[in-house]
């Protein structure tokens, strides 16, 4: 049993419990977007299970196959693959295990959905991690495509469609990544530097990099804002978005006037939270 527990634990580190439960809050928010008149409780578990299966096994892959460079920076260096707590072999049966199993029942409950959730795993797996993350900053595009499937799988899974408010979901998403992702690779600057990873604020700058999180950050809230209008949110909600919105965009800003390390990490700990709210706010409409 203590065994059993032991590995429980390092899988749980394997699949980035955080990291999975923000884009698994984003495809459940996707999905009960449509304000279905009927609750179908085995539809939505199967949507949880599937996201969650797809989700985790293509970030266990992704720490597959980034072993190496993980065990080059110091924020990563601890983790289960990167110390030879996990063997290589060991992780990608795993991942493939959860993505093959999740992208199969996903297929079973819809094949538009199981698509849709099959490319998430694409772009992030193949096209973001193993194509293009060691050769160009420009990655983090595809990496925010594969984060923005999540909300669109499931919204189209809600109402049998691509719709534009599905599509403007997933802008959202597209566009926060890099609010999050660029502020953390200015974090964690010298770590990205000596793995060989290009980032933005290696190849421009600091300060073109702040512009980008800015204008970033202000194109997020309002896909996010024309996507909460078009579900139908009241302006009670309406209003507490608008809070979260105004908070995003101010830090990215001053962050711009007065740049900071604090003020930078403050920016990437709200980005979650501001993702996190809005999605409550979506799913309580």
């Amino acid at each position: 049993m203590k065994i059993i527990k032991g590995k429980i634990s390092l899988y749980w580190k394997l699949i980035k419990s955080l990291q999975t439960g923000l884009l698994l809050a984003t495809g459940l928010a996707g999905f009960m977007s449509c304000k279905c008149p009927v609750f179908n409780f085995p539809l939505q578990l199967g949507t949880a299970a599937t996201l969650f299966l797809t989700i985790s096994g293509s970030t266990v892959l992704n720490m597959w196959y980034d072993r190496d460079i993980d065990a080059k920076m110091k924020r990563t260096c601890y983790r289960p693959l990167a110390v030879g707590d996990i063997s290589p072999k060991e992780a990608l049966i795993l991942g493939l295990a959860l993505s093959i199993t999740g992208t199969f029942w996903a297929v079973i409950i819809n094949p538009f959905y199981g698509l849709i959730v099959f490319a998430g795993i694409f772009f992030d797996v193949f096209v973001y991690t193993i194509w293009l993350k060691r050769r160009s900053c420009w990655s983090i595009i595809f990496g925010g495509i594969a984060g923005g499937m999540p909300i669109l799988a499931g919204r189209t899974l809600g109402i049998g469609q691509i719709d534009w408010v599905g599509i403007t979901l997933a802008l959202a998403i597209l566009f926060w990544i890099p609010t999050h992702i660029m502020t953390f690779s200015m974090r964690h600057f010298d770590d990205y530097l000596s793995a060989g990873i290009p980032t933005f604020p290696s190849k421009f700058g600091f300060s073109f990099t702040r512009l980008l999180i800015a204008i970033s950050s202000i194109l997020a809230t309002l896909a996010m804002g024309f996507s909460a209008i078009r579900v139908g949110m009241t302006m009670g909600f309406l209003h507490l978005l608008l809070i979260l919105s105004g908070g995003l965009i101010s830090l990215a800003i001053f962050s711009l006037l007065k740049p900071s390390e604090k003020l930078n990490f403050s920016l990437f700990k709200f980005a979650s939270i501001y993702m996190l709210g809005s999605m409550i706010l979506i799913v309580l409409v």
